[in-house]
């Protein structure tokens, strides 16, 4: 179960993320849109969504970076694996406290407010945002797990598994074999989100108007129109 839940698992939640979002944008390009409901109590949404954006950014980027990055090169910099874990767990902390308030507040507002519910809210935008805030609640559980060792034994594991996934090593899932539950079961839901990717809003994350750069400029020019001469007979 463990070589199935963490060795070809995380192969089917990709696979299916990238084949899912190519398909959809190819068939329904018209669906790949956020769906914005920011006119509707603007305040909080304004507020809830830089709190929760700015905040999933920052822990993507950083596990993007803590985890891909191979351990010889924080040893060749000279950073412990100790304090490498102290840094991901109070930069990761920070942001996920910030994107749980900012998610908090987006799920709030869309549950209770009716006119969100009604126009704006399908099941799997409500489902995808419940199950983003329950990662953060588990992303910061690791947090205090992580205090109770602070050696970064654990986490060279993560690094090690993450890793052997992405470049395809054999045995990638054994790393994990004795890592509490906790990380197991972020990493399992973190998976699953990817799997729904496709099939939900988000995936207004990898959209960018980068063609805007080489779009030719448009012109536009306003004419007077000189009034319609009377004949003089009239």
């Amino acid at each position: 179960m463990n070589n199935f839940l963490f060795g070809i698992y995380p192969y089917i939640a990709i696979t299916v993320m990238l084949l899912g979002s190519i398909i959809r944008y190819d068939q329904d390009p018209f669906s790949w849109k956020s769906k914005s409901s920011q006119i509707l109590r603007r305040r909080q949404f304004v507020i809830g969504s830089v709190l929760f954006h700015v905040g999933v950014l920052v822990i993507f980027f950083g596990h993007l970076v803590g985890l891909l990055t191979p351990i010889a090169v924080f040893d060749a910099l000279g950073i412990s694996h100790g304090a490498k874990q102290v840094l991901a767990m109070t930069a990761g902390g920070i942001a996920a406290v910030m994107a749980l308030v900012g998610g908090g507040m987006l799920l709030h507002r869309r549950l209770t407010d009716p006119r969100v519910l009604a126009a704006h809210t399908t099941l799997a935008d409500t489902g995808i945002l419940a199950l983003l805030v329950a990662q953060l609640v588990l992303g910061l559980m690791t947090i205090l797990v992580s205090m109770q060792h602070l050696d970064g034994h654990e986490m060279t594991r993560l690094m090690s598994w993450a890793q052997g996934i992405v470049y395809f090593r054999a045995g990638a899932a054994d790393h994990l074999v004795g890592v509490h539950w906790l990380f197991k079961l972020h990493i399992l839901l973190g998976l699953t989100i990817f799997l729904l990717f496709p099939f939900t809003r988000l995936v207004h994350m990898i959209s960018a108007p980068v063609r805007y750069l080489w779009r030719p400029g448009y012109q536009y020019v306003r004419t007077k129109r000189q009034p319609a001469k009377r004949h003089p007979a009239e």
